[in-house]
């Protein structure tokens, strides 16, 4: 697959594709057009005298410092080296693979005055599979990811460290000398046009939405098979219930519900039990609050769209000719998506350690024996995986305290309000890798469950997820270790193996 860079028009598809896939990258006709155009622009500023943010002053508080026409080269390296200040562990290589994709995107719309050149190097070492090592602590999510992006366009000019294609950390020079890539002598207003934008924070946006997308459609799965498990009802799913709150994420999640239990035997086995007037919440109202979930997640998406259309720069080269500085870099739209989304999730969380929970506990689970064990007492079965997934909610919660209502002003008072979006998005990333460990200890849970149901037959789709299951993890019996069968089914769910197993049975879940 290749990805044809443009400027508008890229999708979070192209960067899933790129970022996780390895796509290849090529840099279209309008754009080469748009930035031979915006360079122009900016050529005839190098000698000139004019005040111009970047390109003849020096940055941040330092824009009142004006620069001589002979070291306004060197200002672009050296901004470059200064700012590569990051500190901390590296970032996933999958997130700085998307910002570069994503900061070669705006910088193709023609706004950013570089060479075309420029942007033909980032393309390069993409498609070389060459990957700047970034830490992960550094941006504040205001003046672009200043610090992340630097380390990206250190790689550029050879210095720093990267990540080859088969993961080897090596010398960015020498990464770049073995892949025939020569480093780039950034030019006047090239260094800042680099690192100025929300690209780090859109990346993981991006990254975020389709890893909660397959998340909420597999606790949809898992949700369904602790009702049967817990013998509950799948009534309260009915269209006819659902239409009088015309909620449609919720409508959304009551139709995957009701497929995935369509034909099961232990749900019909208690259809006609008057005793069994209502089920508990976290039963009953599995799709109130996954469906409210999935509302975040496609306004959360329209941001995100949104900023892919975005140039983000500053200054910006405009269509006239003109140089002039905006606060379009500023990640406030970014951060409050992130932390909306980080609450979303932690409630899909919260309520599925509930339905585990009940699981476990043989006053409510209508005749399963404690924690699931084979013979309790001697086996304490998952009681200690319960407590895992307790763990995770409890740091889900505190992950889920909004980054985006802080502010640290910087730059000698300069950047006196910044967004946070940067930790904003990290957190949220590190939230969806819990709620994935605590839908797969419900899975694990509810599989066991399940099969202790028997002779009664789940649903179809519920069975191929068991099925699923079990081809990893063995079914009931005495303890055995435990951690490496939640690993297992963690990586069915990320992978979409779980998803999968319930589509081939019923079809494509909403």
């Amino acid at each position: 697959m290749e990805v044809v860079v443009e400027g508008p028009g890229l999708t979070s598809e192209d960067v899933i594709a790129v970022a996780r896939d390895g796509a290849q990258v090529s840099i279209g006709q309008q754009a080469q057009a748009a930035l031979a155009a915006s360079r122009d622009v900016i050529d005839k500023l190098v000698s000139s005298d004019e005040p111009v943010y970047g390109v003849s002053t020096g940055f941040g508080a330092l824009a009142t410092v004006f620069i001589p026409s002979d070291r306004r080269v060197e200002l672009q390296a050296a901004l470059i080296r200064s700012h590569a200040a990051g500190v901390g562990p590296a970032i996933e290589p999958e997130v700085v693979r998307a910002t570069m994709l994503l900061r070669l995107r705006s910088l193709c719309m023609g706004y950013s005055g570089v060479r075309p050149l420029l942007a033909e190097q980032l393309a390069a070492l993409l498609n070389a599979g060459i990957t700047p090592v970034v830490p992960e602590h550094g941006s504040l999510g205001c003046s672009g990811d200043l610090a992340p992006l630097a380390h990206i366009a250190l790689a550029l000019m050879g210095e720093g460290e990267t990540n080859g294609p088969d993961g080897e950390l090596t010398d960015a020079g020498a990464a770049l000398a073995a892949a025939s890539i020569e480093p780039v002598e950034l030019q006047t207003k090239e260094g800042l046009a680099l690192i100025n934008g929300t690209d780090g924070m859109l990346a993981h946006l991006v990254l975020a939405c389709a890893d909660t997308a397959l998340l909420l459609r597999t606790a949809e799965i898992a949700a369904a098979m602790s009702i049967e498990a817990l013998l509950g009802t799948d009534r309260t799913f009915a269209p006819d219930l659902t239409r009088l709150r015309p909620q449609p994420g919720q409508a959304v999640s009551a139709r995957n519900l009701v497929r995935l239990l369509d034909g099961s035997q232990i749900v019909a086995s208690h259809r006609s039990d008057h005793a069994r007037v209502q089920d508990a919440y976290s039963l009953r109202c599995a799709p109130q609050v996954t469906g409210a979930a999935r509302d975040t997640l496609e306004w959360v998406r329209g941001v995100a769209d949104r900023e892919l259309e975005a140039a983000i720069d500053n200054p910006v080269v405009l269509p006239d000719g003109q140089v002039a500085s905006s606060g379009n870099f500023h990640g406030a739209p970014l951060a409050l998506a992130a932390d909306f989304l980080a609450i979303a999730a932690c409630d899909v969380g919260s309520i599925a350690e509930r339905r585990i929970d009940r699981l476990m506990d043989h006053t409510r689970s209508d005749g399963l024996p404690p924690f699931l064990g084979l013979d309790p007492g001697v086996d304490s079965g998952l009681m200690i995986a319960h407590y895992s997934a307790a763990a995770l909610v409890a740091e889900n919660r505190r992950l889920a305290a909004p980054a985006s209502v802080d502010t640290i002003p910087t730059s000698a008072m300069q950047e006196d309000h910044v967004s946070m979006g940067w930790a904003a998005c990290r957190k949220l990333r590190t939230l969806l890798t819990n709620l994935r460990g605590i839908v797969a200890i419900e899975l694990l849970s509810a599989a066991r469950a399940v099969d202790l149901r028997a002779p009664l037959h789940p649903a179809p789709a519920t069975a191929r997820v068991v099925a699923a299951v079990r081809e990893r993890v063995e079914g009931p019996a005495h303890d055995r270790y435990v951690s490496p069968e939640i690993a297992a089914v963690d990586q069915l769910v990320a992978d979409g193996t779980v998803v999968a197993a319930a589509e081939s049975e019923i079809g494509p879940l909403e």
